[in-house]
């Protein structure tokens, strides 16, 4: 199956905003991958306001993290287990604000492995068309006509032959 621009791999999921260690609270997100923009994954949280809070980073990012510990600045992404559960935190920094949020690990996992099979890793540049359009754009073009500009001499010479006014 061939994948087209348009793909989006899509997961609801509730996450928990770590408000300390004993609190959290449920906060409705959605995972989104798009293969036209095949490097990144994009997280809007529903947090109550009128606008949902949304997040992009490397979908390479969350693919460790789920892991192992990654990540530095903005976005820091580990695993852990809080009781008894696999789940993977995501601390996201930004001028409004910190935030630690909790992901179950299962769903976040089974979504990250169907995004590996829209675009597998290492194909991303694919989906951009780059080689297609460098292709072209290196392409010859009209055999021949090429050729003639190449040979043709640019500056004629001024030397008139016999004959020439």
């Amino acid at each position: 199956m061939e994948n087209t621009q348009n793909t989006v791999v899509e997961r609801e999921l509730e996450l928990n905003l770590v408000l300390s260690p004993e609190r959290s609270i449920p906060v409705p997100a959605r995972l989104a991958y798009r293969v036209g923009d095949p490097y990144a994954v994009h997280v809007t949280f529903h947090v109550g306001s009128d606008h949902p809070v949304n997040w992009t980073f490397a979908r390479e990012l969350l693919v460790e993290g789920v892991f192992r510990p990654c990540g530095h600045g903005d976005v820091r992404i580990w695993p852990t287990k809080v009781e008894g559960r696999n789940v993977v935190l995501m601390a996201l920094s930004s001028p409004d604000g910190d935030a630690l949020l909790e992901a179950p690990a299962t769903p976040v996992t089974a979504w990250l492995e169907r995004t590996l099979r829209a675009v597998p890793p290492g194909t991303e540049a694919d989906q951009l068309g780059i080689d297609d359009a460098l292709a072209e754009l290196l392409a010859p073009t009209t055999q021949g006509r090429a050729d003639d500009l190449w040979l043709r001499d640019p500056w004629p010479s001024d030397e008139s032959k016999e004959g020439e006014a």
